[in-house]
């Protein structure tokens, strides 16, 4: 918009120059003309060509008493922000900027929040027409990091963020759950949060300052919210608690505890740990909750100060009159079938008795059909009296303006419900009856106590294929978990805003059919809870694994659930580690899962007003009950956990008698998850891949690589090995389904990778090629040197083919290494001293020089002195010289001393170390 002459299009210092307008396709334009003065000002786009028609645009200017209600203009023609607000509030051990007012003013509220160098941005949104009302929050969060924020951009071709990754699903389940519990039911109105880092500057995670902003800018909103959230890390180093460490100081904690809540109770609390004893866990999240406190003060009193007002009166609750109805037909009823055992059984009559009451309310015109007869507030008129008389009043005596009615008694008109409110109703009643028989009967509805653990089911070793399977059992709750073992090439790359490549050597990917609840449903990509439930179980699995060096392998884990009815991610915790162990993973030590419930309100319930805690609860008493807490661990301690409220939050007490509860359930599933028939194999499958480990100088890695990885692929394919890994500091990787490929391929980088040694011999090697100055000998596998033609024998030789031919094995001695490692290798250093005569490798003299230095002098080697005493005819003179020539040549390549006779055992072995890896 334009908001003064000095901002406006037409007094602008200058314009871009352009070749050709898009609007005019024939036209061309090389230059702009403006003329100014008064409130119109012109744009004059004269043509290229001469004689053409000038265009002309006018462009009308504000007036300067006119101004944006959100805008206010300076003195010197600058935008204004007169809302903007510049807050520091405390976060942990440190203090966090928070602005508002500055960006996103269109939206409920937008916030900023400074950490060190890294900003989060987010903003809340509202729709103006609330939704069908449902059972379920209409709130969706959207979480994003944005690789401008380290000044990176995004690969692939269209170089801009794609699909959400796993890490910002988490991260945007962080955000949801705590939020959830503070909004009110019956808020209808489609709420949207987005949060995007705009900066990152490596050391200030960003994900618990999402939190802590999307709780800010909730309570700045119109959102009706209870109470303001904010959230924290806190992490155990050098065996203290830090609240909110550097992204560095996390590297080395024990601890990754994220926990979320309000100024006076807790919400979420999610992580991992190194097997951390309850009795620490419990005072880490103390000292998490105090930090917590402190920034949500800080954010309520903001929110006091600077909040919208809440929408409290688009909250649209079902009429009380409703639950006396439900209650009136379904109550004993209902009772009877939340006592049935198995699941699908009790949900067709829980459904059934739906449908029943919903018909005997339609039936009394209680329930109105809304697409027949418009909306609920519109059925009032609907059963007006047509009769009913308006008094008749004569004419001059009503004032102008009035209109009196005279009272006539209305008949009664029965309150409408919609169909969807029935529903909720329903489902409320029937949470509440079965809330009832926990409190007042002790009993569930399967008929367990609060502590009793479903019977529990496990096996190994069901798919032959695999490297390892399990199917474990609990209860209506079943896990089929398979293990696949592979090389670095199987592992999970993870793109981040650090920009190096991560890659997950273990990782668990889970999988939720909608068969498994026996229900038709879309099966395509993960959803975020498949996300989430995954991610839990691989933290609770990973601290069990070996290390890199102790065992190779890149491992995944898939578990698919085939059957839930309550606690199927912990159910992928114990089938996973089973799988493991049958995988013959050398697991540390063997963990287990458990998810704990909890009634909160006993007091009207009939109970003493104490929260009762729930161990191993099905997916009714999830749905039902007022929290989910999920632990897993071994006997000692806990390697990962995970808690949802539904109520305003809970206290450390109540979290400590839940993780005491949880302890002993472990323990009893450990010791039902021994007595697995079949058990784990405990070794290796015969179809999983072998994987050799060898170490060399980190000089000779790019030597094992070669050009554009040349050397490599040929170790490959020459070895038959499936892939072969190397890194900087010389670990070498070789995998391969045999033994013998395997074995191949290490002689080859031995023989690459060795440090030869000046006098080592090397025996039955064989010649690779020949070149007119020597032979190139393959002391080991892809390792050669050259055997001049002077080192091929003891006696003169014109080309290499006189002695050996290509293929033919001999014995050689390392007589010289030179600068740039190359080997010179002799086969005369290692023949008998009278066959070295230094003369011997003279060529002989020609005819001229042996009658200038008198007689004749023979050229003879043993063989041929053989055949002279044979009766080998003699020559004379000159002639006798060419003939000894051919001789010689003969005998080398018939006898061919130096070639090796020994055994198999003595061939294959070599001397001197020649095998020596540095």
């Amino acid at each position: 918009m334009l908001t003064s002459p000095s901002n406006a299009l037409c007094s602008s210092p200058h314009f871009w120059p352009i070749r050709r307008s898009r609007l005019f396709p024939s036209r061309n334009f090389s230059r702009y003309h403006h003329s100014g003065g008064g409130k119109l000002c012109s744009l004059s786009l004269p043509s290229a060509r001469s004689g053409a028609s000038r265009l002309s645009v006018r462009a009308l200017v504000r007036p300067d008493d006119v101004s944006d209600d959100a805008d206010s203009v300076g003195g010197d023609g600058t935008l204004a922000f007169p809302n903007h607000i510049s807050v520091k509030i405390p976060f942990g051990n440190r203090e966090i900027l928070v602005e508002t007012g500055l960006m996103g003013r269109q939206a409920s509220s937008a916030v900023t929040v400074t950490d060190g160098e890294t900003i989060v941005y987010t903003s809340v949104c509202l729709a103006e027409v609330p939704s069908e009302p449902s059972d379920f929050l209409p709130l969706y969060v959207h979480y994003q990091e944005r690789f401008s924020a380290v000044g990176r951009t995004s690969g692939g071709f269209f170089k801009r963020e794609g699909r959400t990754k796993d890490h910002e699903v988490l991260i945007c389940r962080l955000i949801d759950r705590p939020l959830r519990p503070t909004m009110p039911k019956g808020f209808y109105h489609e709420t949207q949060i987005l949060s995007w880092v705009l900066s990152y500057d490596g050391l200030h995670a960003p994900d618990a300052l999402a939190v802590t902003s999307a709780g800010i800018a909730v309570a700045l909103s119109e959102v009706p919210n209870s109470k303001a959230i904010a959230a924290v890390r806190v992490g155990l180093i050098g065996g203290e608690f830090i609240v909110n460490p550097t992204v560095k100081e996390m590297e080395e904690s024990q601890l990754d505890l994220f926990i979320a809540g309000t100024d006076t109770a807790i919400l979420t609390i999610e992580g991992y740990s190194n097997f951390l004893p309850e009795e620490m866990l419990v005072q880490a999240v103390k000292v998490g909750q105090d930090a917590v406190q402190a920034t949500c003060i800080a954010i309520e009193a903001l929110a006091k100060k600077h909040g919208k007002a809440k929408m409290f009166d688009a909250i649209r609750l079902p009429p009380p009159e409703l639950y006396k109805h439900v209650k009136e037909l379904a109550g004993e009823e209902l009772t009877k079938a939340l006592q049935i055992k198995s699941k699908i059984p009790r949900r067709k009559a829980i459904s059934s008795l739906e449908e029943k009451v919903l018909t005997i309310l339609t039936e009394k015109g209680y329930v109105i059909d809304e697409e027949a007869f418009g909306t609920i507030e519109a059925q009032p008129e609907l059963l007006e009296d047509e009769d009913e008389d308006e008094e008749v009043v004569p004419e001059g005596e009503v004032d102008q303006g009035d209109v009196h009615i005279r009272p006539i008694p209305r008949k009664p008109i029965p309150l409408l419900f919609s169909e969807v409110d029935v529903k909720l109703v329903f489902k409320e009643v029937s949470s509440k009856l079965l809330r009832r028989r926990i409190v007042e009967g002790g009993r569930r509805s399967d008929g367990r106590t609060l502590d009793g653990i479903r019977p529990i089911n496990s096996r190994c070793g069901l798919l032959p294929r695999a490297h390892g399977s399990s199917l474990f059992t609990r209860g209506e709750t079943q896990a089929l978990a398979v293990v696949t073992l592979g090389d670095k090439q199987m592992a999970q790359r993870i793109d981040n805003l650090e920009g190096n490549d991560e890659y997950k050597r273990f990782y668990l990917q889970y999988t939720f059919p909608p068969s498994s609840v026996g229900e038709v449903g879309r099966i395509g990509a993960p959803s975020r809870r498949e996300v989430g439930h995954g991610t839990l179980a691989e933290r609770a699995l990973e601290t069990i694994l070996p290390s890199d060096d102790d065992f190779p392998y890149t491992i995944r884990v898939e578990s698919t659930i085939t059957e839930s009815n309550g606690s199927s991610s912990m159910a992928s915790v114990c089938g996973g580690c089973l799988a493991l162990q049958d995988a013959g993973v050398p697991v540390k030590c063997s963990v287990a899962g458990i998810a704990m419930g909890m009634v909160w309100d006993t007091e009207e319930l009939g109970g003493d007003g104490s929260p009762l805690i729930l161990s191993d609860i099905t997916g009714a008493e999830d749905a039902s009950g007022d929290m989910d807490f999920k632990v897993a661990g071994n006997e000692d301690g806990v390697t990962a956990f995970q808690m949802d409220i539904k109520v305003g939050g809970i206290t450390l007490q109540i979290m400590e008698k839940a993780l005491i509860q949880a302890k002993a359930g472990r323990r009893h599933i450990l010791a039902e998850m021994a007595k697995c028939s079949p058990p784990p194999m405990l070794s290796l499958s015969k179809y999983a891949p072998l994987i050799l480990i060898m170490k060399v100088h980190p000089s000779k890695v790019y030597s094992l690589i070669g050009s554009g990885g040349k050397k490599v692929k040929s170790i490959i394919e020459d070895s038959g090995v499936e892939a072969i890994d190397m890194q900087d500091d010389g670990t070498v990787k070789i995998m391969a389904n045999d033994t013998a490929s395997l074995e191949r391929a290490k002689s080859i980088i031995s023989g690459l990778t060795m440090v030869p040694a000046v006098g080592d011999i090397y025996r039955n090697c064989e010649i690779k090629s020949m070149a007119p100055y020597g032979a190139f000998v393959e002391i080991a596998p892809g390792r050669e040197g050259l055997c001049h033609i002077s080192e091929l024998s003891g006696e003169w030789l014109a080309k290499p083919e006189d002695a050996f031919q290509v293929g033919d094995r001999i014995d050689v001695k390392l007589i010289e290494v030179n600068e740039k490692g190359q080997l010179r290798l002799s086969v005369r250093a290692l023949l008998p001293e009278s066959e070295t005569d230094k003369d011997s490798q003279k060529p002989p003299p020609t005819g001229d020089s042996i009658r200038e230095k008198g007689p004749p002098r023979k050229y003879v080697n043993a063989a041929s002195r053989d055949r002279a005493a044979a009766g080998a005819s003699r020559v004379a003179s000159g002639d006798e010289l060419v003939l000894k020539k051919k001789d010689v040549r003969r005998a080398s390549a018939g006898d061919k001393p130096a070639k090796s006779n020994s055994n198999e055992e003595e061939r294959s072995s070599l001397v001197n170390g020649e095998a020596t890896i540095s």
